[in-house]
């Protein structure tokens, strides 16, 4: 097994813009796409704001703090990026950011709101997940020049959620917009013909970030996420990459999966909300 690298600033930096970049990549989707939202993102000395419309979960800062220690200064341009918006402010934060944050969020009035594990791992031929030796199923990556191809994949992505309708309507949009943007690359997983599982993966500076995970309610427990997360880490190692990650809610059945193919948690990140 590939030696994991440790847990330290210069790790934790590096997952942070990689995340912060998949999403500045998926806002400027976003503005092509819908330009009536007025979707934008700007890059305050090396933290990541990105406005992907008043009340989106991507409307939010990534890498606070992890670049040096911030000031009320650069909190301030943060907070009135969003204000202009008539959005609030929301950030993940990194524990291994600079130590001085903590107290600049809580005299500004934040508070924690949500929690998310942050999983990584190196990646090396030897070390590759393969797919279940009995599953016959297939993966592609999806062709985004054909106007067809992400529309399909949006589709078969919200259906894995279909058992809440108003969630796979919320996937299926978001679909749209993250099959098209810069350095996302998306798969499908086909059975016997039909395609069952949808998931995709953003690269920068050699490092993947995995996304976007769904099977479809009537092929579940058939292979095919272990079918693309062997696909996707495959690419992403032919593609230069050294590293791929990805974000679970702590305990969950995603951060289970994920620990049992490998990935380990690098920390827990926190979400503030400021009241």
């Amino acid at each position: 097994m590939s030696s994991f690298p440790l847990v330290d600033i210069d790790l934790s930096r590096r997952l942070e813009r990689t995340e912060g970049h998949s999403n500045a990549c998926f806002v400027e989707s976003r503005a092509r796409l819908q330009p009536e939202i007025g979707a934008t993102w700007r890059d305050f000395h090396g933290t990541f704001a990105l406005f992907d419309g008043v009340g989106s979960p991507l409307t939010q800062t990534f890498g606070l703090g992890t670049s040096g220690p911030p000031d009320v200064a650069q909190l301030e341009a943060i907070e009135a990026f969003f204000e202009e918006r008539g959005a609030s402010t929301f950030h993940e934060v990194s524990p291994l950011a600079d130590a001085s944050l903590l107290p600049l969020l809580a005299d500004r009035g934040y508070r924690p709101i949500e929690l998310t594990s942050i999983l990584y791992q190196p990646l090396a031929e030897h070390s590759l997940p393969t797919p279940a030796p009995d599953s016959s199923v297939l993966v592609r990556r999806v062709d985004a020049q054909n106007a067809e191809e992400p529309e399909q994949w949006a589709r078969v992505a919200a259906e894995g959620w279909g058992e809440t309708p108003e969630l796979a309507a919320f996937v299926r949009e978001i679909g749209r917009v993250s099959a098209r943007a810069s350095g996302t690359h998306c798969f499908l997983a086909e059975l016997e013909g039909r395609a069952i599982g949808a998931a995709a993966l953003h690269i920068h500076e050699g490092v993947a970030l995995l996304a976007g995970a769904s099977t479809i309610p009537a092929a579940r427990r058939r292979g095919g996420q272990r079918a693309l997360l062997a696909a996707r880490l495959r690419f992403a190692l032919a593609q230069g990459c050294d590293l791929a990650m990805m974000g679970a809610a702590p305990g969950s059945a995603s951060q289970r999966n994920a620990e049992r193919q490998g990935f380990r948690i690098a920390y827990t990140r926190i979400k503030w909300a400021r009241r």
